[in-house]
């Protein structure tokens, strides 16, 4: 680990960066205010910004992973609906998105402390009756910790595990805490305005790397991702800009939290850093030195813009948990410093609801303590226990070996 140096930093945000290869856009994520009524132009129109957008993006030189639509929280337009007509207007929609080929976000159940638990079921039933819809549950807010929804949010989990094939339906759910609205990453996006409008999440994680590989110490590691970060940000947010003027949909910033997708990893980014496996000493303070240097990136910015350590979307993070260098634990540690919160973590099938609960509690009690974004998406695998292999069964997931939950 090196530990030498002055770890200030000179802000250099518009010099040229050394020659890089450009990160991904994983989304292009445009907010609706959804209407039942006319739901179909509305996402007819979002589409149609959406694909000028990408194809603006990928005449640059980017390339851009999914294409996205998120709405308000979904209890707002599923008002005076039974159960089985929201689920089949849900169905719809995800043949819709199926067909159109964008990846839908129907927003969160329970926004506000107060609110029915029922809606919590309701959304239990919906994601397991579709495929390719993503949605969220508020555990904390300005308010505090709420913890009915915090139950409420183990039991859609469970629920999820034994109703999903693989049980992979909670790879389309999480418990969210202080989470805004305008987060272009899933499954916690959502809106609470009047829509019309996109934001960018990037898939960064090589650009990390690149910049850590060989640093002589912590200050240039950082200034380097500062200035690698801020090159391809600066130009993302210029092409934004034209898209905003010429369709007048708004943008509302980029996400940088650098999202790894298998070999594509933040934590063999972060290995080049610290000399040492992820996990081991060090690992905090690279972690919080990738969040400092995406903070001195003076473009606008919004969503969680943190450090994201996606288990099972990152190859070489999953190797790690299945040697057992990681534990939920070290990923709330990391959380505290920088990190976005519990992503993709594989746990065993008999875990209880109630246990669920308490790890979900821990996120939201951190989120609130530190008013920051965090989410908790816990993968429970039906059958599987301690020491068994997950079968996940998902281009974006990487198989993993199971821990014991008191494993550190």
């Amino acid at each position: 680990m090196i530990l030498a140096g002055n770890c200030g930093i000179v802000r250099a945000q518009q010099k040229t960066a050394p020659a890089q290869e450009k990160p991904k856009i994983r989304a292009i994520t445009a907010f609706i205010n959804l209407d039942r009524a006319q739901y179909k132009e509305q996402v007819a129109d979002a589409l149609k910004m959406l694909r000028r957008a990408q194809t603006t993006f990928e005449s640059r030189g980017y390339a851009v992973e999914t294409i996205r639509i998120s709405t308000q929280p979904f209890p707002e337009y599923t008002k005076g609906l039974t159960t089985e007509q929201a689920v089949a207007f849900f169905k719809q929609y995800d043949a819709l998105a199926t067909k159109e080929k964008f990846d839908a976000a129907i927003g969160p159940a329970m926004l506000n402390a107060g609110d029915s638990e029922a809606q919590a079921d309701l959304l239990a039933e919906i994601l397991s009756n579709t495929k390719s819809l993503n949605a969220s549950l508020v555990v904390a807010g300005e308010d505090g910790v709420h913890w009915a929804a915090v139950g409420a949010a183990a039991r859609v989990m469970k629920k999820l595990e034994k109703s999903t094939p693989h049980s992979q339906g909670n790879f389309s759910f999480s418990a969210i805490a202080m989470v805004p609205p305008l987060t272009p990453f899933y499954p916690g996006s959502y809106h609470t305005g009047f829509g019309h409008q996109f934001a960018i999440a990037l898939q960064s994680a090589n650009v990390v790397a690149a910049a850590f590989k060989d640093a002589p110490d912590l200050a240039t590691a950082k200034q380097r991702l500062t200035d690698s970060l801020a090159a391809s940000a600066f130009d993302i947010e210029h092409h934004a800009g034209r898209v905003d003027s010429e369709t007048g949909w708004a943008y509302v910033g980029i996400d940088l939290s650098p999202a790894p997708l298998k070999d594509v990893s933040i934590g063999a980014a972060i290995e080049n850093l610290t000399t040492q496996p992820f996990g081991m000493s060090g690992t905090l303070t690279a972690a919080a030195i990738i969040t400092a240097a995406i903070r001195d990136v003076k473009v606008k910015q919004t969503g969680y813009s943190g450090l994201m350590l996606p288990i099972l979307e990152d190859s070489r993070l999953a190797q790690r948990w299945s040697e057992g260098r990681i534990s939920i634990d070290a990923l709330l540690s990391y959380s505290a410093v920088c990190g976005t919160g519990l992503d993709t973590v594989p746990l065993p099938g008999d875990i209880s609801a109630e246990e669920l609960s308490l790890i979900i509690g821990d996120m939201a009690s951190l989120a609130y303590k530190w008013h920051k974004p965090l989410s908790a998406r816990l993968l429970p695998v039906l059958g599987k226990g301690w020491g068994e292999v997950t079968e996940f069964d998902d281009p974006y997931l990487v198989n993993a070996t199971l821990q014991s939950l008191g494993a550190k």
